[in-house]
């Protein structure tokens, strides 16, 4: 929502907002509309779910502008619309759908934020801006992908004020950051400490005690061990796991996965 935001409050004409249909969200399985299009009908905006919309507008729009829409914009409508794309990696480096949580698991240091050209192939298009951004050692995905969102929001704003220019082709060779597949979230107590880590900050990491399914939302290495700080256990809220400890008799050390 930055983004939009930023746009709006810049002056630039936004004609179409698209995103994602209306899903069920919560616990009452209300059809809820995504975020973006909570901001956008909020800003006075007009709202599709079909890109294919946009070619409707008279005027015709001057640029499309995308931002985390997770699908692939087929060619009849980039013959027809030139568009952009705020991604947050250093391309070629993690093309894909979840490039901020793929850095974070590989254990990068750094990693950035790229205005590119959208074509055909998946984030294959030029770049015309890019700026990196450390990793911090214990920095979660979410944490890092809202400092992205924030410099992408800049960077976009300051392209369209001194003019997009010309994109240069990637160079280097393409690693893909493929959807987190739920498996990848249970956590293998065989592996390393520093890498079970990794998967506690990208969100959703999950084990067992005693046949019940434990979530560790925050965990930090000690002595060689992943020693959990928050915990959510089945049915109930979030809580720091040493309160969780005392109550299910467990202590650091003692195995979990079981």
């Amino acid at each position: 929502m930055p983004p939009l935001r930023a746009l709006v409050e810049r002056g630039h004409d936004v004609a179409l907002v698209v995103s994602q249909p209306d899903k069920r969200r919560g616990r009452g399985s209300s059809l809820l509309p995504s975020p973006v299009k909570a901001c956008a009908l909020e800003l006075g905006l007009p709202v599709a779910d079909r890109v294919d919309d946009v070619l409707a507008l008279d005027p015709p729009a001057e640029l499309g502008i995308v931002v985390a829409f997770g699908k692939l914009i087929k060619p009849h409508v980039l013959e027809r619309l030139p568009m952009v794309n705020l991604h947050f990696s250093l391309l070629p480096r993690w093309r894909g759908a979840a490039p901020v949580e793929r850095a974070v698991l590989a254990g990068d240091t750094e990693t950035g934020v790229c205005l590119m050209q959208i074509e055909e192939g998946l984030d294959t298009g030029g770049v015309y801006r890019c700026e990196r951004v450390a990793i911090g050692p214990d920095e979660t995905a979410d944490e890092l992908r809202a400092r992205l969102v924030d410099i992408g929001t800049r960077m976009i704003i300051d392209a369209l004020d001194a003019g997009i220019g010309e994109p240069e082709p990637q160079s280097g060779d393409p690693t893909y950051a493929a959807k987190i597949d739920p498996a990848e979230l249970e956590l293998d107590w065989t592996r390393p400490a520093d890498e079970l880590a990794r998967v506690v900050r990208i969100g959703g990491a999950w084990t067992t005690h005693h046949g019940k399914r434990l979530k560790i939302h925050r965990a930090h290495v000690e002595d060689g061990r992943l020693v959990p700080d928050v915990v959510q256990p089945e049915g109930k809220a979030a809580m720091p796991a040493a309160d969780w400890a005392r109550g299910a008799r467990w202590r650091p050390g003692d195995p979990l996965g079981t």
